[in-house]
C-alpha cells in the first residue's frame, strides 16, 4: 500500500480560523471531504456541509490542511481538481498561472483526480446529505481554484477491499 507524506511548506503559520479543524480532523474519516474554496463558492445547505470563512489565500490553507492531514495516522487525502482550471487563460485570469503552477508543485506525490465544476458541486452535494463536509472559504478570487480533498482510509486500500470481499465470497 502506497503512502504518502507532505513536504511541509514555510508560507503559513498557524492559521487560527482552522483551529476548529485539526480538532475536528480525528473524528472524521474515510467518505468525508474538505474543500478549500474560492472566495465565489456557494454556501451548501446540507445538514453535513461545515463551512469555515478564513481571510486568508487558497495555497497557504491549502498547506496547513495537508500538513494537519499528514499528522492524522487513519485518513490520507485524494484531491480532486475542476477540470476547468486547466483551460483558464492567463489574459482572462491575472494570476492563475502562477497559482497552477505553485497548485501542482504542492500537490505532487497525491492522487489527483479532475471532474467539471458542477460535477464536484454534485458530487459534494450528494455525499453532504450523509456524511461530513468542511467547506473552508478563502479569500482567493481566482476562477474553478478549489480544491476538493477526499478523506480515504490510510490503513485499508481498495486492493485489500477487493481481497476481503473475494474471500467472503462476494
Amino acid at each position: 500500500m502506497e503512502s504518502w507524506r507532505y513536504e511541509s511548506s514555510d508560507e503559513w503559520d498557524e492559521l487560527e480560523e482552522l483551529e476548529d479543524l485539526e480538532d475536528l480532523l480525528p473524528a472524521l474519516g474515510h467518505r468525508n471531504w474538505i474543500q478549500i474554496a474560492d472566495m465565489a463558492f456557494p454556501s451548501l445547505a446540507s445538514p453535513g456541509a461545515q463551512t469555515i470563512i478564513t481571510d486568508e489565500e487558497l495555497l497557504p490553507v491549502l498547506d496547513f490542511v495537508l500538513e494537519v492531514l499528514n499528522e492524522q495516522p487513519h485518513i490520507r487525502p485524494i484531491v480532486w481538481l475542476d477540470a476547468e482550471l486547466d483551460f483558464v487563460r492567463e489574459e482572462w485570469a491575472p494570476g492563475i498561472t502562477q497559482f497552477r503552477q505553485e497548485l501542482s508543485e504542492r500537490l505532487q506525490g497525491l492522487p489527483v483526480n479532475k471532474l467539471p465544476h458542477e460535477q464536484l458541486i454534485a458530487k459534494l452535494s450528494e455525499v453532504s446529505k450523509q456524511f461530513q463536509v468542511v467547506i473552508i472559504k478563502t479569500r482567493t478570487c481566482l476562477p474553478y481554484t478549489s480544491v476538493f480533498v477526499e478523506l480515504d482510509c490510510a490503513y485499508w486500500d481498495e486492493h485489500r477491499e477487493q481481497l476481503l470481499r473475494r474471500a467472503m465470497g462476494h
